[in-house]
């Protein structure tokens, strides 16, 4: 642990003991840590997405290990799970908590890797529907042409091109970690190899997927999301 990461879990252990919301102290302690990545009993933790694309809910797990057993466990579970915190606060107190630096990178994360994974799902649905009223009832190929429709190539194709850009094995099987890295890759292809107008319908898309699937379960837009 950094000098940073040391003063984070101090200040989380000392906020919590003197009264204050334990997610406040989290948020908080998220602004104090340094490190992008992290061994920790056993668990390797990756906060930083290709060191720019920021994973706060993965730090903020970490950091309630720190406060285990002393936090509601549905409080916790809620949060790490459901992005739905015990204390409600405006975004602007979301930004201005882990700071700005921080806030910039969560952006990254929400829109590189939180939203392009929608996209997908959006495109995917698309397809899908299109096959059924065609008569077809097989999902076979549907999530290959859908990665056609929005990157021009193939899922497979892609990700072989990722990992030899990366140097990484070509295996059959990706860890969490590389799909995340992979999911952020896309999504810089996408906007470096398609047109803005195309890149903002992409994302207009995906945000309203995003919404869709929040309204079917009784759910406002994540706290941490941008406005707009």
């Amino acid at each position: 642990m950094t000098t940073g990461d040391v003063r984070a879990v101090e200040e989380l252990r000392r906020s919590v003991a003197d009264g204050k919301n334990w997610y406040v102290a989290v948020l908080e302690a998220v602004r104090l840590w340094q490190s992008p990545e992290e061994d920790y009993e056993g668990r390797r933790y990756h906060y930083l997405v290709d060191n720019e694309a920021f994973d706060w809910l993965v730090l903020a797990e970490r950091l309630c290990e720190e406060l285990d057993g002393i936090i509601p466990e549905q409080e916790r579970l809620n949060l790490l799970f459901f992005d739905m915190p015990p204390a409600g606060l405006a975004r602007g107190e979301f930004r201005k908590m882990i700071g700005p630096a921080k806030y910039k990178a969560h952006l990254n994360y929400f829109y590189g890797v939180l939203v392009e994974r929608f996209l997908v799902l959006a495109v995917t649905d698309e397809v899908r529907r299109e096959r059924r009223a065609l008569g077809l009832t097989t999902d076979d190929g549907v999530a290959d042409e859908a990665y056609r429709r929005i990157y021009a190539a193939g899922q497979s194709d892609l990700l072989q091109e990722f990992r030899k850009e990366r140097r990484y094995a070509q295996t059959r099987s990706i860890r969490l970690s590389e799909l995340n890295e992979f999911t952020y890759w896309l999504f810089k292809y996408r906007v470096k190899t398609r047109n803005k107008s195309c890149v903002a319908s992409d994302t207009k898309k995906a945000l309203m997927k995003l919404h869709e699937i929040l309204k079917l379960k009784g759910r406002p837009l994540y706290t941490s999301a941008p406005d707009g």
